[in-house]
């Protein structure tokens, strides 16, 4: 057995013919105790932070009660606490800048990875990753300056005309809402989301590539048939991460959203304003008093919680589904 075997197993290594050396049994206990006590604090600190907000959200749920999940009325000065528009609102953003984002997202990656000139290529792969350091509340500051009153000018007013008032663009918008918070929402998440592709598609090995042109393939044939469905669990995986974080985000979608209209809790179109969990937290987190108000933030920063929790989790079984039909 080899060295690095034993090291693994447990096992004593075989030294010439036959001869057995054992391992010292205390080698490794330091590690091992370091390892346990740093897995131990982040489950402490993980078990300590779902304890205060779920102890914190009880008297919130006393309150809201099961009206929170289904109720349409939000006003948390008036204590109307249905929040069915904030998670419509936190769920219809993320879905529509991911509709934007994924496409521009994988396109831009497979760009970087088997177009650009290989001199372009890391000077284009660093802006990619420099955007997605770039903090949220630039971004949210840009749409406000630059992008509203575009569309409060130009698009908005284009659009409602060409549609004749209908459905999407049934409503005058005053260039915030729907429209602008997914536009800019998309704009954030892209670099992640192509970062990662890219790495993804780095790794995709050279002999599939190269085979599949042999073969006679075009480069795009290449590109749709091997260069993606090789790299589909990668993908998913990024598209997972843009999520995580388009659904948390908080400044930016504050910045650009506009106020929820108390008499259509759920947008009639893009131009329509709306409000998110995140939003409606930071909006109200400074004018709290009691334990009540307290409880309802909590709530809304649960439910946020939950949403998060099973985005990855159904990515997960996404991941695992696409990994069994790739076992023989």
């Amino acid at each position: 057995m080899s060295i690095e075997a034993a090291v693994l197993t447990g096992e004593p290594e075989t030294v010439g013919a036959g001869r057995a050396r054992k391992r010292s049994a205390g080698s490794d206990v330091p590690y091992r105790i370091l390892i346990g006590a740093f897995a131990a604090l982040i489950g402490a600190v993980l078990v300590l932070y779902f304890y205060s907000i779920i102890d914190q959200s009880i008297p919130g749920w006393q309150v809201a009660g099961w009206h929170f999940f289904y109720g349409t009325n939000w006003n948390f000065f008036n204590r109307q606490y249905g929040a069915l528009p904030l998670i419509f609102g936190t769920l219809i953003t993320t879905t529509l800048a991911l509709v934007l984002a994924v496409p521009v997202s994988i396109g831009a990656a497979m760009a970087i990875v088997f177009l650009i000139p290989r001199r372009a290529r890391l000077a284009v792969s660093s802006i990619v990753e420099l955007l997605a350091f770039v903090p949220s509340v630039i971004f949210g500051v840009w749409g406000y300056l630059t992008i509203q009153p575009w569309l409060d000018r130009t698009v908005q007013p284009w659009l409602v005309k060409v549609f004749h008032h209908n459905w999407p663009f049934n409503t005058n918008g005053s260039g915030f809402g729907l429209m602008l918070g997914s536009m800019v929402l998309a704009v954030m998440i892209i670099p992640t989301i192509t970062a990662i592709t890219r790495d993804v598609l780095i790794a995709v090995p050279a002999e599939l590539i190269e085979g599949g042109l042999s073969l006679g393939a075009t480069r795009g044939q290449v590109l749709r048939r091997i260069a993606l469905p090789t790299s589909r669990t990668g993908i998913i995986g990024a598209i997972t991460l843009g999520a995580a974080r388009a659904l948390g985000e908080t400044i930016a979608l504050f910045l650009l959203l506009g106020a929820l209209d108390p008499n259509h809790p759920f947008p009639r179109g893009l131009n329509s304003g709306l409000a998110t969990l995140s939003t409606e937290i930071v909006a109200n987190f400074g004018q709290l008093s009691g334990t009540k108000p307290l409880g309802v933030i909590c709530c809304l920063s649960l439910v946020l919680m939950v949403i998060v929790g099973l985005t990855n989790l159904a990515a997960r079984l996404v991941v695992r589904r696409s990994l069994q039909r790739l076992q023989p």
